[in-house]
């Protein structure tokens, strides 16, 4: 998915007790139950200050998931919902969230939680 394409901006990102659902500018719209979900990744983009550089990426065991702008109304909650995931690593999640590496971070594992 490419963030800078037009299609790929969100239209809305919900964020409830089922899991992280985004609609798209297009109509689609990408999701991942809590039940579901395998990784979360924050991704870094040499973008700002001026464009969207951090993203929540999670990631569905099928492969299916999806990329949450962290400028997004609905990034709070769903930080704050990550946060309380079984071995989510805070430190590298401040890491990411501080740097303009370019860079993916895996801040959790479904293998971790354990």
């Amino acid at each position: 998915m490419s963030q800078d394409s037009a299609s790929a901006r969100s239209r809305s990102v919900s964020v409830d007790d089922t899991g992280v659902r985004r609609q798209l500018a297009d109509g689609s719209e990408e999701s991942v139950a809590w039940s579901e979900l395998s990784s979360v990744v924050i991704r870094v983009i040499p973008e700002g200050p001026w464009k969207e550089d951090v993203f929540l990426m999670l990631a569905a065991a099928d492969g299916t998931g999806t990329a949450v702008p962290s400028g997004d109304p609905a990034a709070d909650a769903l930080i704050e919902r990550l946060q309380t995931l079984p071995g989510f690593d805070n430190e590298k999640f401040i890491e990411a969230m501080t740097t303009d590496a370019d860079e993916a971070y895996v801040v959790w594992r479904a293998s971790d939680a354990s």
